[in-house]
Formats: C-alpha cells, structure tokens, sequence
C-alpha cells in the first residue's frame, strides 16, 4: 500500500520575464532526480535537440543550462511537481500533484506551451485545457520513445523562434 511518503518530488521551474516557450515534461527521470536537474539522463535527447536547434552546444552544468535557457527565453517544467513513481517510467505515475502554472503565465509571457511526451500533454489538459495559449502534444524525449521525430520539435520552436533554415 502506498503512503504519502512515498511520493517522490520534481524541480522547481525554471523561467524569468523573457521566457517565451514554455516546454513540460512528466516527472523527472531516476538520472535527473540524481543531478537534481531536469533531463539529466545522457541518452535522452533534450538538450541535444534543444541545443541543436540553436546551432549550441550542450551545457555542461546546471547552471550553464539554466544560462542557456534564460538567455534563450525558454521555460522548463514538469506538469507533476511531486507524485508516485517506479523508475522512470511515466506508465507508473499515480497520485500526481500538479504545476501551478499560473506561476509562470503570471510572470512571463509565453508564446507556445510544448508538451514532451504523452504524459506530460494528458496531465497538462487535466486543468489546463482551456488555457489560451497555444499549446501542442509533441514526441517524447525520453530515450525509450522509438518514435522521436526531432523535425516535429523544430517545427515547433520555429513557430516563436524562427531559425531553422
């Protein structure tokens, strides 16, 4: 039987006034509950992809990543702040507790929410289906998604940022 103590709890948000993307994952992973960061696992393709996009290379630290998101007005949550997990495997999430969001549209304002994955878009439209900023359902990360399609994540960062040729 699971107690309240059982649930494991995400990282704080991270975004400033200029953020104008806002991307939400699920829960993070076993590797990025280790480093206390979001995307922490080495095989997972965010910040590749994110980087890539904007022709960088991948921060090494936390605080290099956070640098790079700041100055790249980009947004980053996960829609459980806190909830039941085995692993990390999003199929086991029970009992989330979900992101305020309001925190962020209150400060910043954002252009386009991107939703990392399946989990992340179906506990975003728990309370957030309404919201009037776009929003869209994009292939997960995660290196156990087979079916990752980095133009689809391109498309979508092109929308508010333009860059791709």
């Amino acid at each position: 039987m699971s107690k309240a103590s059982d649930k494991k709890v995400g990282f704080a948000p991270v975004y400033d006034e200029n953020s104008r993307i806002l991307i939400l994952g699920s829960f993070p992973s076993v590797k990025s509950r280790e480093i206390s960061f979001y995307y922490g696992n080495k095989q997972n393709r965010f910040w590749k992809m994110l980087c890539g996009y904007f022709a960088e290379n991948v921060p090494e630290t936390v605080e290099e990543k956070k640098e790079f998101l700041f100055r790249r007005g980009i947004a980053l949550w996960d829609m459980a702040t806190a909830c039941e997990i085995e692993g990390s495997s999003d199929a086991s999430v029970k009992n989330a507790e979900l992101a305020d969001l309001s925190l962020i549209f209150n400060a910043a304002r954002i252009e386009r929410i991107l939703l990392n994955g399946t989990l992340a878009y179906e506990l975003f439209l728990r309370e957030n289906a309404r919201v009037e900023i776009p929003y869209v359902k994009l292939p997960s990360t995660s290196p156990a998604n087979p079916r990752f399609n980095e133009a689809a994540w391109r498309a979508e960062l092109d929308v508010v940022f333009r860059i791709s040729k």
